[in-house]
């Protein structure tokens, strides 16, 4: 697994958008797409009009989106409104690295940095629903570190937490310092 903690490489779509309300989602649906673009020239894939829909999709807010709400959408834009489509555009952009699953809602979010991989952790508002992936390479060390001494082979990582972001706090009258 490569670990990529430098931050600099991330462009300015990936600095807390989810938990900010002067944030522009189309310069985050235009980076993800020109990201997309590149990473399928690389690997010699297609991005299907339906793959990229979808794509736009999830990148429009920063809430994930389960599979049901991505169809409805697709169909509404004209696209076959069959579950298979919509599951087959997301394990294709899954496999790609261009989203992530977050179990616990069972819908997907737009991963901020695909050229490297990576898991992905998430900081989900309780309140408003939107989630942020962090990177987060010294606890994904410390967690295979801690399992390897104890005889133990992760298969799958998921950190998920959830709480408030910034904007519900303010809104609900509280700072970060009052946790």
């Amino acid at each position: 697994m490569i670990e990529n903690n430098d931050t600099s490489a991330q462009d300015s779509c990936d600095e807390n958008p989810a938990f900010n309300n002067r944030h522009n989602h189309q310069d985050c649906i235009s980076s993800a797409l020109d990201k997309a673009q590149a990473l399928c020239r690389t690997r010699n894939s297609r991005l299907t009009p339906v793959r990229k829909r979808v794509l736009e999709l999830i990148w429009q807010s920063h809430k994930p989106l389960g599979a049901y709400q991505i169809l409805s959408q697709l169909a509404a834009d004209g696209f076959n409104s069959a579950p298979p489509t919509v599951y087959r555009a997301l394990d294709f952009l899954l496999e790609h690295g261009l989203l992530h699953r977050i179990a616990s809602l069972n819908a997907f979010i737009g991963c901020n940095n695909p050229n490297h991989n990576h898991h992905g952790y998430f900081l989900i508002c309780r309140s408003c629903g939107s989630a942020q992936e962090i990177e987060a390479g010294n606890l994904s060390t410390y967690l295979r570190k801690n399992a390897s001494a104890a005889g133990f082979v992760i298969e799958s990582e998921t950190v998920e937490l959830s709480g408030l972001c910034p904007l519900c706090l303010e809104q609900q009258g509280h700072s970060q310092s009052d946790k």
